[in-house]
């Protein structure tokens, strides 16, 4: 039997598991051995949490992330050279979204083993759903610059492409920046832009609102602490 790389989507926040993950997910985290993971400690419990009778001290775990020295990553596909399938999961969401995941598989796909993504939910394209902007064209632009003038000019470079290009912008932040954030759109945009702050996507508090930039003004939540997802459009 061939391997398979699959990819597999993790609850954002504390949602319950059945709300977001179909069963199908379970049947494949119950075939698996071996798992390439964030983090160690959040991928076991989501597996218990998954299902309570997996033996989570047969399985193997190496760590992706940020600290990842590159040359180490081709090895953790070890096992597929063995036959035996992997999966991949992040601390949030859809493994190889704004993921360290992607660069394994790229290695995977470049080795030619069949790659599955497995359905779940991304934050990034469930608040573009519900934000009423473009979902035909759009950009993700991940985290903008930390520098305050590289932010500035990203930031209205970003915006000037909903007007040219008719084409939805998407941003995240870390979320003791959010409020930082929200203030920059505020700041720098057209009052009359329309801006999207998806925050806590399927968790109980889940807050999804879109109004145009001026009526944010004055008017913002408190995002401390919580991931968010921020989008811009006319």
């Amino acid at each position: 039997m061939n391997p398979i790389l699959y990819l597999i989507p993790v609850t954002l926040g504390g949602t319950a598991h059945e709300r977001v993950l179909p069963p199908y997910n379970r049947e494949v985290l119950l075939s698996l051995k071996h798992f390439i993971v964030e983090d160690v400690r959040t991928a076991r419990r989501f597996l218990k949490k998954a299902e309570p009778s997996v033996a989570i001290d047969g399985l193997s775990f190496v760590e992706l992330n940020e600290h990842t020295p590159p040359a180490d990553i081709p090895a953790m596909l070890a096992p597929m050279e063995a036959g035996e399938s992997v999966g991949v999961m992040s601390e949030a969401g859809c493994p190889a979204i704004a993921d360290p995941g992607a660069d394994v598989v790229a290695i995977a796909q470049r080795r030619g083993y069949r790659v599955v993504p497995l359905a779940g939910p991304s934050s990034i394209l469930m608040a573009l759903m519900a934000s009423g902007f473009n979902g035909q064209r759009f950009a993700f632009r991940g985290y903008l610059p930390v520098d305050a003038a590289k932010r500035v000019e990203s930031l209205k470079a970003s915006e000037a492409r909903i007007y040219s290009e008719d084409e939805t912008q998407i941003f995240i932040e870390t979320p003791y920046r959010n409020g930082k954030l929200l203030e920059d759109f505020v700041r720098v945009c057209r009052p009359s832009t329309r801006l999207c702050v998806a925050c806590n996507v399927t968790c109980d508090d889940e807050f999804i609102r879109t109004r145009p930039v001026r009526e944010w003004a004055g008017n913002m939540p408190d995002l401390k602490k919580k991931p968010a997802i921020f989008l811009i459009f006319k």
